[in-house]
């Protein structure tokens, strides 16, 4: 990273000129403004609060509910902004002071509001009855009255339960399964909400019923809500020459020439730029040589404003790059936004703030927070060197493969995909868990004998379970009999025959039978002839050896139900283990197990001389035994630095007991240790007495240092009857040494110890030589139950246990409650000690060590392991550090604080640092923040680095205006922008956004007002049964009350899908036709209905971006049908954006017959390109008598033309339909406004029609056609997916500029044309069937990563993948145009495009006007229809005059239009294109 200090005084200099020189011009500033408004009404502060606090829990939820009940009463009397801090004032009783900063930041974004929306949106769906500030719904039954709440009850049984989604907000009670559902629909914190609140939460303690709360404002406010968390850019439009509109535009070139703004003048600033490569150097500079709070606000202004200021390796980062780090994570800004950062910060803050309270600060945070903690491994095995496993080959010693190759090295040699490598080595080995007398056995002995005689390179083990009773014969148990029978022959003859003898005796089994003693004699009498069956099987076996072993390695193991299979020690899911998809499974284990075997050979961990059946077992996953309670990945910690610890701590001491005590045993030397286990149990009971002994036992088992607490929880109120062995042990503890105390412990616990206190024996009689008795004594008869209270009620508040229930707790982590037959063995103690430090709790202690903190070191190592481990596992941290400090800008915190450690890497001349530098004021405004900033700056800079203005719209809090009422909200404004420039605003928003235009107002400045109209559900699709993304395939979303709402095409790549929707509950389903005839969905992931249910239900509650993942399967019966096969498939996507543009026309699902449509595609951006999209539109309609229907791209159409079309349509008698599709974000973005448009036009085109659409015709806007386009369409492409015209090559002087003659294109074309793409046919069947969108996607992804690629996007694309997706060479006459066509050839032309001349450089006006006559006839026809429509409709006007001050000029009249990313072009008579955004 090259430090950005070198640089020399003279550029300084001219940088510090080039921003303090700002002096009055002559040149009046132009101002632009723009903001973005949610689709639904303003949400309650109050309620979105409430979603906050529910974050961290249903308990500080409901708290918070039962704090704010009647909130709403002070919101008369106060101004808005009292009500807003007194709601602040109220969340903080239950939230730090950095979490209520981070309450405000995320009020200020309306990060919450989603959720609030939600449950309103949800609510209207059941929908609410008249009238009604609050309802509650009871199994679909309404009421407004908390009276009718009893009757409902009664007659809820009878009704179906209404579906609960994963957010719902349900009461802490006691919820039974049969209990019935009273859902509350109100507004926390009015009257009539707590009337209800009072009686619900009543019953629901009472266990009658499950009470939930979904949020709901009768009234809602008019507003919409105001958002933020987004950028806005006015990009500088790039040119090559401008394109005059006529009608609208007088040019002042003077004036041009001569922009002055803030007292830069454009033009003299572009001579400077050659001679000033270092500009990037010039501005970190600058912002290091201010202030240091100052810093952040110069490179904000720098970056943000740069174009009118003009200045105006081990982490893989090149000069230029920009990153951002929070507390070593990486911020890829490319995929998170504010939004994702604020749960960032939550996050965080747990952690910063237990280490701070642990008395953890400074580098020793940085250091705890990095520990690598070992993330939960869902995969873990047993060790398979088990002497009960009877293996029935040996890869490495068994004759049958004497031939294979014996290196490891093998491993590494290339093969086909697919192939097995046949090595002698037992790299995979399946161990088989069986009861030789269930069914499921005869199949999977016969599979493994499959996997034998084909020589798949698989070890195959044996472990049979059988009957353990020591009296038993073989002729009445079967299994028993079994046993004996392998013993008897592996003794005799020897042991591989025995396992043969296995397969042989299963064979005889016929299907849907078991193993039976009559098969054994039948077997055993025609083998063995000579054999006495009495010796073999009977009762007095002498063959009965070993026959417990398998039973016991079982037990131990803890595995589950029977049958069991282990691959590489892995126990297969019991899902896995049906025998017929069992085949599949394990050869896929086998492949996937390779790759990691592959590794280990090549970085030397894996060699010649090793064992690999060792090195299996070496591995970290290996673990002495499986108890899924233990192993599961879903774990609960205890925050062992809050509130709840000390307080039970605290109660201790005030009893004067000390708090929880421990058995100190095998300390290490630097009397620390690393796992601290508190048995929780009530011990007059059998079962609590025998889990403390276990703990014990494992104790006085190991050689390393561990301690085990002790809390009693007795299952009635504790008195002197019901505490007595506790009392005893705690009295041991505190008057003898650790080891007698420990001894004396066991000797309690024991059952016969328990008998003779039972039968009277005094306490003192059980004690034990060395013990001091009478200390003992005197300290068991004075101690008194009130400290055992108080553990009773840590169990109860701390722990959520019941009164005798119990549990285990390891490092904070609690494992509980156990069920009441449930065991927790010696063995598991021993699992569950190794677990705990082989996450995080050994690297902990030797941190702690470091440290030096001597005093309650093991408490500290406990309580720092429960805070690390309960962090949800994310990417590494990495430690960000810098040699070069001069080129560091470093802001420090406030003292005695908690911070956020923030590492910013930037070049203050880039896009990266127009949003890095907001975000960092925004974030030091919101939470204490050690920050450093490096400038990584580029040298020799060939062009301007920045070509637009920025403003990144986030605020730290509400704000309020002057008189206490709410601000309207965060808008990003633009000052004093030079008006030479074409300007392009590109709203930039989160990946889930989709914007549209609303509102444009004129006045002096230009606000641009915005609507988030929908946030998009995006998902994959697969099929179950392939693997691959079932092309074509069509979903529906909608509400139960309309089911099909919106609905997509399932996309080639990634089985991607997007839906529009907005905050709610949602119904996925297939669309009704071929894809519900042929497909079913079998499970789905990330939403919220159960995998298996029906309906896929999704909710979309938050700003976030929502994906999902659907699994879909064929129907027995449709198995060979394929779904782009049909031609009469109903209408597809987009269906509703037909009705609310009134363009169109519903066709009937059943019709079979297909109508004679010409299907016409086209993109138009901005009002000139607008203009002649009608004209071509028009010239399409004059040249056929076939029906025409258009289709447009809606992200880029202006308000204007989407109010004109529904005429236009009426009056010419075609239909329209509007297509809206939102760049996916795994697909490489453009950031150019023209090359977005390009990519429009070619890489959608298998998923913006629907299936019913065979063929389209994309024309260009600026296209006059002169032919009927069904003479196109009806072209035989002769297999090819589509059609293009090539260039021309008649007209001679343009030679030169004929790219594709040489070079690249040249060899990569070899004889074949390049096509131009104004004008190509699509067969879209076609282009679907052999997948061509999903080619184009894919090559555009390798390529476009290389901005010199690609440079005309969407007829490079083609004309590149030409070899692989066919392109049909159209008659030169479809596409004259006169750059590259000789006049002659005019004569013949079917259609006539408008090209840019680049020799020429004429505007396109000008042109179409001399080049087609009739244009100019058309144009008028047009003109005269808009005009007759805005006579019909009038409408406010957006025309006003602009008041200048000082010196007065003409005055300007603007026309504006907007949409998503090209945003609004004003056309100005004063000036050419003020703006174009």
């Amino acid at each position: 990273l090259g430090p950005c200090s070198s640089v020399t005084m003279k550029k300084v200099l001219l940088l510090s000129l080039l921003l303090l020189n700002i002096h009055q011009g002559i040149a009046a500033p132009k101002g632009v403004s723009a903001s973005l408004k949610a689709k639904w009404s303003m949400t309650p502060f109050l309620l979105e609060t409430s979603e906050f606090i529910a974050e961290d829990g249903s308990e500080k939820f409901w708290n918070f509910v039962d704090t704010v009940k009647e909130l709403t009463v002070y919101k008369q009397g106060e101004s808005v902004r009292s009500y807003y801090n007194l709601i602040i004032k109220k969340a903080a009783q239950f939230l730090t002071h950095l979490q209520v900063n981070l309450l405000r930041f995320s009020l200020a974004m309306r990060s919450y509001s989603p959720a609030v929306h939600a449950s309103q949106q949800i609510a209207s769906d059941e929908p609410p009855p008249e009238a009604c500030p609050a309802f509650v719904s009871i199994h679909g039954q309404h009421s407004c009255s908390t009276k009718d709440i009893k009757k409902l009850l009664k007659e809820a049984a009878g009704r179906p339960k209404p579906y609960l989604y994963k957010n719902d907000h349900t009461y802490p009670a006691v919820n039974k399964t049969d209990m019935p559902v009273v859902i509350l629909y109100a507004e926390i914190g009015t009257k009539k909400f707590n009337s209800f609140h009072k009686v619900l939460s009543e019953k629901a303690q009472e266990g009658k019923l499950v009470y939930v709360l979904r949020h709901f404002v009768a009234k809602p406010k008019p507003q919409k809500v105001l958002l933020s968390g987004y950028g806005v850019e006015l990009a500088i439009k790039s040119t090559e020459y401008k394109a005059v509109d006529d009608t609208k535009v007088v040019i002042n070139a003077e004036e041009d020439e001569n922009d002055e703004v803030q007292g830069f003048l454009f033009g003299t600033l572009s001579l400077i730029l050659p001679s000033s490569p270092d500009l990037s150097f010039q501005a970190a500079a600058r912002i290091m040589s201010v202030p240091k709070f100052d810093a952040l606000k110069v490179m904000r202004d720098l970056s943000q404003n740069f174009p009118s200021r003009h200045l105006g390796e081990t982490m893989g980062i090149q000069p230029g790059d920009g990153e951002l780090f929070i507390n070593g994570l990486h911020i890829d800004l490319d995929v998170h936004n504010p939004f994702s950062i604020l749960d960032i910060l939550r996050g965080e803050a747990k952690v910063l703030e237990g280490l701070h309270n642990l008395g953890i600060k400074g580098e020793h945070q940085a250091k705890l927070l990095r520990l690598p903690v070992n993330t939960v491994d869902d995969s873990y095995a047993l060790d398979i060197r088990h002497p009960a496993i009877m293996w029935m080959n040996d890869i490495e010693n068994d004759q049958m493969y004497r031939n294979w190759p014996a290196s490891v090295q093998e491993l590494l040699r290339a093969t086909f995909p697919g192939v097995i490598r046949q090595i002698r080595r037992n790299f995979f080995n399946l161990v088989l868990f069986l009861d030789p007398l269930q069914e499921k056995t005869v199949n999977l002995v016969k599979l493994a004998e499959l996997f034998y005689k084909h020589k798949i390179p698989l070890r195959i083990g044996f472990v049979f379970v059988v009957n353990t009773k020591d009296e038993i014969d073989g002729f009445s148990d079967a299994g028993v009999g079994f046993y004996r029978l392998l013993n008897y022959i592996a003794d005799e003859y020897d042991l591989s025959q025995a396992v043969m003898s296995i397969v042989s005796m299963y064979n005889k089994v016929d299907v849907g039978e078991t193993l039976s003693a009559d098969i054994l004699s039948a077997y055993l009498k025609k083998k063995y002839p000579k054999a006495n069956q009495e010796r073999i099987l009977g009762a007095d076996s002498e063959y009965d050896y070993k026959r417990k072993d398998g039973a016991l390695f079982y037990r131990k193991s803890g595995l589950g139900a029977l049958p069991v299979a282990l691959f590489n020690g892995v126990p297969l899911n019991p899902d896995e283990m049906d025998p017929e998809e069992l085949e599949t499974i394990i050869l896929q284990r086998i492949m996937d197990t390779t790759a990691a075997f592959q590794r280990a050979v090549f970085m030397g961990q894996l060699t010649e001389s090793s064992d690999v059946v060792d090195h299996l077992t070496e591995q970290a996953n290996v673990v002495p035994r499986m108890n899924p309670l233990i192993l599961s990945t879903d774990r609960k910690y205890l925050d062992l630095t809050g509130i709840y610890y000390s307080v039970m701590l605290e109660l201790c001491r005030k009893l004067n007991v000390f708090g929880i005590m421990f058995f100190f045993l095998n300390l290490d030397e630097d009397g620390m240790t690393a796992v601290t286990m508190w048995v929780v149990a009530d011990f007059e009971k059998v079962s609590g007495r025998k889990l403390l002994l276990n703990a014990l036992k494992h104790v006085v088992s190991i050689v390393h240092s561990l301690r085990v607490g002790v809390i009693d929880n007795p299952s009635g109120k504790p008195s002197e009857d019901n505490t007595v062995l506790y009392r005893a042990v705690w009295a041991s503890l505190l008057t003898q040494k650790n080891k007698a105390a420990a001894q004396f412990a066991q000797k309690l616990l024991k059952e016969e110890s328990s008998l003779l206190l039972q039968q009277g024996t005094k306490m003192k009689d059980l004690g034990m030589e060395g013990m001091d008795l009478d200390a003992f004594e005197k300290k068991f008869n004075t101690l008194e139950v009130d400290f055992i209270r108080s553990q009773q009620m840590f169990c109860r508040d701390v722990l959520k246990l019941r009164p005798g229930q119990q549990a285990v707790i390891s490092n904070g982590r609690i494992l509980g409650p156990f069920e009441e037959q449930e065991e927790f063995t010696m063995e598991d103690f021993h699992l569950l000690e190794r677990i705990t430090l082989s996450g995080s709790a050994e690297k902990v202690k030797a941190k702690v060590k470091q440290m030096g903190m001597k005093p309650k070191a093991s408490d500290l190592v406990m309580k720092v392991d429960a805070l690390l481990s309960a962090v949800p596992k994310g990417e590494v941290r990495r430690d960000v550090g810098f040699k070069d400090t001069q080129s560091v800008l470093q802001l420090s915190t406030r003292e005695n604080e908690v911070f956020y450690d923030v590492v910013a890497i930037i070049d203050p001349l880039t896009r990266e640092a127009q949003k890095i530098s907001s975000l960092l004021i925004v974030l030091s405004q919101v939470v204490n923040v050690k920050l450093q900033v490096f400038m990584n700056c580029r040298a020799k800079l060939s062009e301007l680095p920045l070509k637009s203005f920025y403003r990144f719209v986030l605020e730290p809090d509400v704000a309020f205006l002057a008189n206490d009422t709410a601000s309207p909200g965060p808008v990003a404004r633009f000052t004093e922008l030079p008006e030479s420039p074409l300007l392009t605003l590109n709203m930039i928003t989160p990946e889930s956004w989709m914007v549209q235009r609303c509102l444009v107002i004129v006045n002096g400045v230009v606000a641009a007002e915005f609507e988030l109209e929908h946030l998009l559900l995006e998902g994959h699709c697969f099929d179950l049964s392939t693997g691959q993304p079932p092309r074509g395939l069509q979903f529906t979303l909608g509400m139960s009350q309309d089911l099909l709402m919106y609905d997509t095409i399932v996309m080639a790549n990634l089985g991607y899908f997007q839906l529009k929707a907005n905050p709610g509950a949602w119904i996925l389903r297939l669309r009704k036709g071929r894809s519900e005839d042929i497909y079913q969905i079998i499970t789905h992931d990330g939403t919220d209905s159960p995998p298996d249910a029906e309906d896929v239900v999704v909710v979309l509650n938050s700003f976030h971006s929502k994906i999902i993942k659907v699994r879909v399967q064929k129907k027995a019966e449709m198995i060979n049908e394929d779904l782009l096969s049909e031609t009469s498939e109903s209408k597809g996507i987009w269906d509703s954006i037909v009705s609310i543009t009134g363009g169109g026309s519903k066709r009937d699902e059943g019709e079979k017959k297909k109508e004679d449509i010409l299907n016409v595609f086209s993109v138009a951006s901005g009002h000139l390109y607008e203009r002649f999209l009608r004209i071509m539109m028009l010239s399409v309609l004059r040249h056929t008598n076939t029906p025409v229907k258009f289709w447009f791209l809606k992200n880029y159409l202006s308000p204007s033309f989407k109010e004109t079309i529904s005429h236009m349509a009426k009056s010419y008698g075609f239909q329209y339909e509007l297509v809206q599709y939102k760049w996916p974000r795994w697909l490489h973005q453009q950031t150019e406004k023209q090359r977005i448009i390009w990519g429009y036009k070619i890489l959608f085109l298998d998923v913006l029609f629907p299936l019913a659409v065979d063929k389209i015709i994309f024309v260009d806007a600026d296209q006059i056609v002169r032919a009927d386009l069904k003479e196109l369409r009806d072209l035989d492409l002769q297999g090819a997916p589509y059609g293009y015209t090539p260039f021309c090559d008649s007209r001679r002087e343009m030679e030169g500029y004929r790219f594709w003659k040489s070079g690249y294109w040249a060899s990569h074309l070899g004889q074949r044309k390049y096509h131009i793409s104004a004008l190509y046919v699509v067969d879209l069947k076609k282009f679907r069937k052999i997948a061509a969108g999903d080619r184009l996607r894919g090559q555009y992804q390798a390529l476009s990563q290389d901005p010199n690629s690609l440079s005309n996007l969407d007829q490079d694309l083609p004309n590149n993948m030409i070899h692989q997706v066919a392109i049909k060479s159209l008659p030169q006459e479809w596409l004259w145009c006169e750059t590259w066509c000789d006049d002659a050839s005019k004569v013949t032309a079917k259609t006539i495009d408008l090209c840019n001349n680049p020799k020429t450089k004429e505007p396109k006006l000008m042109a179409a006007a001399r080049i087609v006559p009739e244009w100019v006839d058309y144009d008028k026809e047009i003109k005269e229809m808009l005009r007759r429509f805005q006579e019909q409709t009038p409408t406010p006007s957006l025309h006003k005059k602009g008041k200048g001050g000082g010196k007065r000029r003409p005055s300007t009249t603007l026309s504006c239009c907007i949409n998503q990313t090209a945003a609004f072009v004003c056309y100005s008579s004063a000036r050419l294109n003020l703006f174009r955004i």
